[in-house]
């Protein structure tokens, strides 16, 4: 059997937003391939940050971070883009282009990467179908519900069949039976090989799916087996 990716590796890594101390301190955590990791934490805590480190929207202050293998704390900046078009992020600004369709909006990093509408076309209808919007498609982000705006960006992110998922609150806005759906979404996608990460304050979504949790307390990081479920 051929061993797991590592997607994810940091060592020793802290996270300092000014001289007064720092908000995350030693995470040494890893991630393979095809693994799933809920991250809790009450507010305030860094799931956000830690989260935005990953994804190098920051960078570790100390330590290092190695994402697929590659080191992401040394790399230099016009590195990092390849490294992102890796990752899906679902974060809890949506950033959304109002003048855009909900379709383009979701097919924006296949444009951006070049690929052919013709190639995806059919994946973006999908995911749009799949959250429950197939027939907003048209629709603009300032005449959608905040809810519906969430499910847009979820849909962006997933398009493009990242090897990592990243998503922040990912079922804030929307009522249990759409949660559900989302979940089994990256339930499914995780079993396909994709790395997932779902920041979370719903204890009970954490505890139905059985995945084991990353919890942040005073800055800290710590691992856990999985809390119930199937």
């Amino acid at each position: 059997m051929t061993a797991k990716q590592q997607i994810i590796r940091f060592e020793s890594a802290g996270l300092a937003y000014s001289e007064a101390g720092e908000t995350l301190s030693d995470i040494n955590i890893t991630l393979g391939e095809g693994e799933f990791r809920f991250l809790t934490g009450p507010s305030g805590a860094g799931k956000t940050s830690l989260l935005k480190m990953i994804y190098l929207a920051m960078r570790p202050t100390r330590g290092r971070l190695f994402l697929f293998g590659e080191d992401a704390s040394a790399a230099p900046r016009d590195a990092l883009p390849l490294l992102r078009r890796r990752i899906g992020v679902v974060f809890q600004e949506f950033r959304l282009l109002d003048h855009l369709t909900a379709f383009d909006n979701v097919a924006l990093p296949m444009k951006v990467a070049g690929v052919n509408v013709n190639q995806y076309r059919e994946d973006v209808s999908e995911l749009l179908n799949w959250v429950g919007l197939g027939d907003r498609m048209e629709a603009k982000p300032p005449t959608l519900s905040g809810g519906e705006q969430q499910r847009v960006a979820l849909a962006r992110a997933l398009v493009s069949k990242p090897d990592l998922i990243l998503a922040d609150e990912p079922t804030g806005n929307v009522d249990p039976a759409m949660s559900e759906r989302i979940m089994k979404l990256f339930v499914e996608l995780n079993k396909l090989g994709a790395a997932v990460i779902v920041a979370t304050h719903d204890l009970h979504l954490v505890q139905s799916l059985g995945k084991p949790v990353l919890r942040i307390a005073d800055g800290r990081v710590t691992r856990s087996a999985a809390a119930g479920g199937a």
